[in-house]
């Protein structure tokens, strides 16, 4: 039930975001004085609508979105009424259609940074410097946070009552302690301790130095056995290795709190990173489809494919379940700044299509005009159609690729 309520909230949440966005291309059309015909939540039939002045706002049946009707968006624009050829858009200048095209963008960029100032300071935001790589993990200290059991298989899971007792557990061993030798051989941090565990067998003794309150400390125990790939090849085949039933306890807190006023500099790091991140994203998409095609038949899927809204809501359903609140204000984040930059891609039918092609207009006719050339008017949208409809089946069909491998091999982020 829980994860149903999460999915049912994140999917509420982005179809708040994406009127949202509409609201931005209306709200700064009309402030601008173009007309806007129509305002709606949704798509296919109309359930509720009521008309204010001149614009009918409604509710229709398909909740996978929303839009807003302007006047005249394009110069190719049939269906404007003679009256309303002054207000049409096409007819502004550059600036005040590069400000409402881009309106949406903004309202998810402004969506993201208020959501992540306000986590800033109520839950705190994950540490940039928090170790996310085997290469940094290895280089933290070996404080060790202890495990009751060991479990035999490669999974990750919570004790049962047939696993085998925990080797550290047997010596003694505590949360916290730093383990400073193992077999003689001394340990600077964690890569350290897992080279000399992989270096024994399952069965032997362990002699072990450590470190708890300041205090050196000796112990032994008889270690155990687990499953787990090659350290120098993670995704390698699995084999059974020794255990001593313990985990790294960081020395880097996962996440910051911050203040009202030092939460700005918090969101500003995390919005640079995202940048970022979104940017490396959307260039690896492309090499990622064959990894996609491959989870749909019955590959592994991986953890670095793109997802769609359906996978993000299942992930937004995971983290309501496993109470991971931040989980699923992370997802709401990222997917709303995702959704701004893609949509400024100079690609028509895009936002950013648009506000290209208005650009574009603009240096030409620029240009035109130092060479003492007559200006040569607007783009034609009709010749730019098969461009368009090139990057409406490409987009559709990736779409469905995502979905699909969100229904049939979903991403999980929590242990099932």
């Amino acid at each position: 039930m829980a994860n149903l309520l999460g999915v049912v909230l994140f999917a509420l949440a982005i179809l708040v975001s994406v009127s949202l966005h509409e609201a931005g291309h209306m709200l700064t059309a009309k402030a601008f004085g173009m007309k806007v015909t129509k305002y709606f939540v949704g798509f296919g039939p109309t359930l509720w609508s009521v008309k204010r002045g001149e614009t009918e706002y409604g509710v229709k049946g398909i909740p996978l979105g929303g839009f807003c009707k302007i006047v005249g968006m394009t110069p190719q624009d049939d269906d404007v009424d003679p009256a309303d050829e002054p207000r049409a858009m096409w007819r502004y200048p550059v600036w005040k259609r590069t400000i409402v095209m881009s309106a949406g963008s903004i309202t998810h960029f402004a969506l993201a940074l208020v959501a992540t100032w306000i986590m800033a300071i109520s839950a705190g935001l994950p540490n940039p410097d928090f170790p996310t790589t085997d290469a940094q993990v290895n280089q933290e200290p070996a404080v060790i946070a202890l495990s009751p059991c060991v479990v035999p298989e490669s999974i990750s899971r919570a004790c049962t009552a047939g696993d085998p007792a925990s080797p550290a557990a047997q010596a003694n061993l505590r949360d916290g302690d730093r383990i400073t030798s193992f077999n003689g051989a001394p340990v600077n941090n964690y890569g350290e301790l897992l080279t000399g565990l992989r270096a024994a067998k399952p069965g032997d003794k362990a002699e072990i130095g450590y470190v708890r309150d300041g205090q050196p400390g000796t112990t032994s125990t008889v270690l155990g056995q687990t499953q787990r790939p090659p350290l120098d090849d993670p995704k390698g085949q699995v084999g059974p290795v020794s255990a001593l039933g313990i985990g790294l306890r960081y020395s880097t807190p996962t996440r910051i709190q911050y203040g009202p006023v030092s939460a700005f500099g918090g969101t500003a790091r995390l919005t640079g990173d995202m940048a970022v991140g979104t940017y490396e994203a959307m260039k690896r998409i492309p090499q990622k489809v064959p990894a996609l095609w491959t989870a749909i038949t019955g590959g592994e899927r991986d953890m670095d494919t793109p997802i769609s809204v359906v996978g993000a809501s299942r992930l937004g359903g995971e983290a309501v379940a496993n109470n991971a609140w931040m989980v699923f204000f992370m997802l709401f984040i990222s997917l709303n700044f995702f959704i701004g930059v893609f949509n400024l891609l100079p690609l028509l039918p895009l936002d950013g299509g648009h506000i290209a092609i208005a650009w574009f207009e603009r240096a030409r006719s620029w240009v035109f005009a130092r060479f003492g050339k007559p200006d040569p008017g607007h783009v034609d949208y009709l010749k730019l159609m098969p461009l368009t409809y090139a990057v409406i089946l490409i987009g559709g069909a990736f779409t469905l690729l995502t979905i699909t491998a969100d229904v049939v091999n979903p991403i999980t982020l929590f242990s099932r």
